[in-house]
């Protein structure tokens, strides 16, 4: 089972952009290649929510309707990294932000495991 790390969140003004990453920890980053990753969030009082996912060679993509032509979501296996690249920011993206295996072709975790995450607030 993959370790996760999310980085790159913070304060952003409406309008803004944010980049944030998801990075495979410790050993189990030989394993990165095989798992599709995705991208959730957490709203202040709302449940968690699939937002973007990334097929394992990247080569498939899918996104929530809320986020869909604002945030774009990459992958470099060289590094073990995910990248989320926000743009636009509206104050409805503010939330903590997680990366987790998904099962192919969904923004369904596959493993009930979850990093800290990376807080994002989108405020003037």
């Amino acid at each position: 089972q993959l370790q996760l790390v999310e980085s790159g969140g913070g304060l952003a003004q409406p309008g803004a952009s944010l980049r944030l990453s998801c990075t495979a920890s410790g050993a189990s980053g030989t394993r990165w290649i095989y798992y599709a990753i995705g991208w959730f969030r957490q709203a202040p009082g709302k449940e968690r929510e699939g937002i973007a996912a990334i097929s394992n060679n990247g080569l498939d993509t899918m996104y929530t309707d809320a986020v869909k032509g604002r945030f774009s979501i990459s992958r470099d296996n060289a590094k073990n990294t995910v990248i989320l690249q926000m743009n636009n920011l509206k104050p409805e993206d503010t939330g903590v932000y997680y990366c987790a295996v998904v099962n192919h072709g969904t923004m369904q975790p596959r493993f009930d495991s979850w990093g800290q995450g990376t807080q994002v607030t989108v405020s003037s």
